[in-house]
C-alpha cells in the first residue's frame, strides 16, 4: 500500500458512491493486513491512523503481547503485537512492519502487523461463516471469512481479542 493510501485511509468511499445503486447496497469497508503470512481485516471505521514502526516505551510487568506505549499527540496508546497475541511468539520487527491505531469503545490501541495490504468493500453476502474448529487462538475472534482470489481473509473482532466491551 502506498504512503498516500496509508495517509488517506480514513478518506475512502464506496465503489458506487456516485451511482443511485449505492443506496441499494449495504457496503462495509475493511483494511486488510498480514500477520505471519495470514491475511486479516478490520472495519475501516475503527482505524484512526496507520504509522510506520517506531519502538514504543516498554513497561515493566506488562502483558507479554504488549510491546509498550506510544505517545500519539499527547494520548498514550498501548501497542500490542498481534502475532504474539495469537502465538505467544514475539514479532521480529522489520522496515515493512506498521502499527494500526484503532478505536475500540472508549480508547485507542495500536496493533503491530507485518504489512497493510489493501482495502475491501464488502457486502454482507461476501462474508462467509467461520467453520467450527479448534485450530488456534485467533479463531475465537473471527467474525467471518472472505475469499479473494487465492487467499482467505479472516475478519477480526478486536473488542473481544483485547477484552473490551463493545
Amino acid at each position: 500500500m502506498s504512503d498516500q493510501a496509508i495517509a488517506e485511509v480514513g478518506q475512502f468511499t464506496r465503489p458506487e458512491d456516485d451511482n443511485e445503486a449505492a443506496a441499494d447496497h449495504d457496503w462495509q469497508q475493511y483494511v486488510t493486513f498480514l500477520v505471519d503470512g495470514r491475511s486479516y481485516a478490520i472495519e475501516i471505521t475503527k482505524i484512526r491512523e496507520i504509522r510506520g514502526w517506531s519502538k514504543p516505551t516498554t513497561l515493566p510487568n506488562a502483558p507479554h503481547a504488549m510491546r509498550g506505549l506510544l505517545n500519539l499527540r499527547g494520548i498514550v496508546v498501548p501497542v500490542f503485537d498481534l502475532h504474539c497475541q495469537f502465538s505467544g511468539i514475539d514479532t521480529e520487527v522489520g522496515d515493512s512492519h506498521v502499527v494500526i491505531i484503532v478505536a475500540l469503545v472508549d480508547r485507542l490501541i495500536g496493533i503491530l502487523v507485518d504489512a497493510v495490504s489493501d482495502i475491501l468493500a464488502l457486502e454482507p453476502g461476501d462474508i462467509m461463516l467461520v467453520p467450527k474448529a479448534d485450530n488456534g487462538p485467533d479463531q475465537a475472534f473471527l467474525i467471518g471469512l472472505v475469499a479473494k482470489g487465492e487467499r482467505m481473509i479472516s475478519l477480526l473482532e478486536l473488542e473481544g481479542l483485547f477484552d473490551i466491551d463493545a
